[in-house]
């Protein structure tokens, strides 16, 4: 067998007979566009869509820098430089077609613990015109019950002392955006593509909010500026984007015969939703199927109330039924009629109408893209950060039904999967590995459940506010927890799907 060609800038030409390569010059690429968090979902949507415009001969200056500022970045930062930024996008379809791409949009990638004054002056540089953001939920520091920006985290306080250096995507933003002010540059666009809603107004908020913070310990008057002169469109992107397995690299370099130490893979379904609102210029993003919009917002709803939502819906149930990958849950009859109860029942009734969407189709087309078993989207991977996913995904659900009167029992039996699950021991007595900024305190509070109080999981007001309090959701919430703790997962989902509904 003749081993795989690394990738790299040398081997391109090489690679063009096995899979598609950029045919535009890649030395002709400039930044325009600084990127914080460069993953697998970045990777599969922002960077795959400049990279079609490149192949069109346009937007060559709007090449992507992107920057790490995480002490787990430093692995991208050295793959990245080894593969002169390419990397192999594949898409998984049902079927088992493999359809792959090299993409070559990311030209540069600096890892800021190294240097961060290198990072600030590219992003002083007038020619970046957007900096734009995947730092996942908890990298907007926003307090979960009261909204305002949340500085206990120990690396955004020693920003605002600003004593030194920056070590936050906040810390450099406001400071370069000091500086393109202090030059006369004026300000780049700041673009969040997380899973939030509103991301773009939240981005706005929490650094503005960041800004006066740190001039209350250092002087100056940059947060006014910054609010009433800086965009911060909002976005909406939907990609189902799996952790990427060293059986996906083996698959690359069997398949394809290319070796890529950190290739993406991802399902053929695509959508970004754009508002269409920069400082200075954009990308012509509609010419390769962005939807740019003047509002954003019913799609946002959708996504993170029918998507993002069920993803925890299935994720904890689905864990402790005895299933590890997303597709073998939605292959399930049960698991998939809950699902569809959830986004019909709790999450539809609190969505705006969704221009262009017809969701008696997206329901259901949800449901068969999570069952794509070509993808194997770990249920590990969807149960993790719970404790920024639920608050942002499904509580806003559950706080606009209790308000209105309406049924909240899908969603408490949610909840109390997840708490379930948080106890860190499945219903064969195995392990489970909690993965959450707050791990400690959520098994902690699970196991409390389990001893007299069963309650413990919702008392963290930081979370949950008042729900603790709310009778018509406790009382469905103590009764799916007990059924958990009795029955086991599938035995209680059966039950509740047996119920009639009002």
């Amino acid at each position: 067998m003749t081993a795989p060609t690394a990738l790299s800038a040398d081997t391109l030409a090489s690679l063009g007979d096995r899979l598609p390569v950029p045919s535009y010059d890649r030395g002709a690429v400039s930044t325009g566009v600084v990127h914080f968090g460069v993953g697998g979902f970045h990777r599969a949507h922002q960077a795959m869509f400049l990279d079609r415009l490149m192949e069109r001969g346009e937007a060559l200056d709007w090449g992507i820098c992107g920057v790490g500022v995480l002490p787990g970045d430093r692995r991208m930062a050295e793959i990245m430089a080894a593969q002169d930024h390419l990397y192999t996008l594949v898409l998984k379809h049902p079927d088992g077609t493999y359809e792959p791409r090299v993409v070559g949009s990311i030209h540069d990638y600096l890892f800021a613990p190294d240097d961060p004054e290198a990072v600030l002056e590219r992003m002083a540089d007038p020619a970046v015109r957007i900096v734009s953001l995947t730092v996942t939920e908890g990298g907007y520091h926003v307090h979960p019950v009261t909204g305002e920006l949340d500085t206990r985290d120990p690396r955004l306080q020693a920003d605002l002392a600003g004593d030194a250096a920056p070590q936050t995507t906040f810390g450099f933003i406001t400071e370069a955006l000091r500086r393109r002010r202090e030059r006369g540059t004026g300000p780049f666009t700041v673009m969040s593509c997380d899973n939030i809603q509103g991301n773009g107004d939240v981005a706005h908020k929490m650094i503005t909010a960041y800004a006066r913070a740190r001039e209350e310990r250092t002087g100056g008057d940059l947060a006014d500026w910054v609010e009433a002169e800086v965009p911060f469109p909002n976005s909406m992107v939907d990609r189902i984007t799996p952790v990427t397995t060293d059986e996906d690299r083996a698959a690359v370099a069997e398949r394809l015969g290319v070796e890529d130490a950190w290739p993406v893979v991802a399902e053929p379904f695509v959508q970004w939703v754009l508002e269409d609102r920069f400082a200075a210029g954009r990308p012509p993003l509609e010419d390769v199927g962005v939807q740019v919009v003047d509002d954003v917002h019913p799609y946002e709803l959708m996504k993170l109330r029918l998507l993002n939502a069920s993803h925890q819906a299935l994720c904890y149930l689905g864990y402790l039924s005895g299933h590890r990958y997303a597709h073998e849950v939605c292959q399930e009859g049960l698991f998939a009629r809950f699902l569809l109860a959830y986004m019909d029942d709790e999450a539809t009734p609190t969505l705006e109408p969704v221009p262009g969407v017809d969701l008696d189709d997206y329901k259901p087309g949800l449901v068969d893209r999570f069952a794509n078993p070509e993808v194997r989207d770990t249920l590990a991977r969807l149960c993790a950060d719970s404790s920024n996913r639920i608050p942002t995904w499904l509580l806003p659900v559950v706080r606009e039904n209790l308000a209105a009167g309406r049924s909240v029992d899908h969603a408490a039996l949610v909840v109390a999967s997840w708490a379930r699950y948080a106890e860190g021991v499945d219903e064969d007595g195995q392990p489970i590995e909690v993965v959450d900024a707050d791990a400690e305190g959520r098994t902690a509070a699970a196991k409390a459940q389990t001893e007299g109080d069963d309650l413990a999981f919702l008392r963290d007001a930081d979370l949950f506010g008042d729900l603790a309090e709310q009778e018509a959701f406790t009382t469905p919430y103590r009764a799916a927890l007990a059924s958990l703790h009795e029955k086991g997962a599938r035995a209680t989902l059966e039950e509740h799907m047996a119920r009639p509904r009002a």
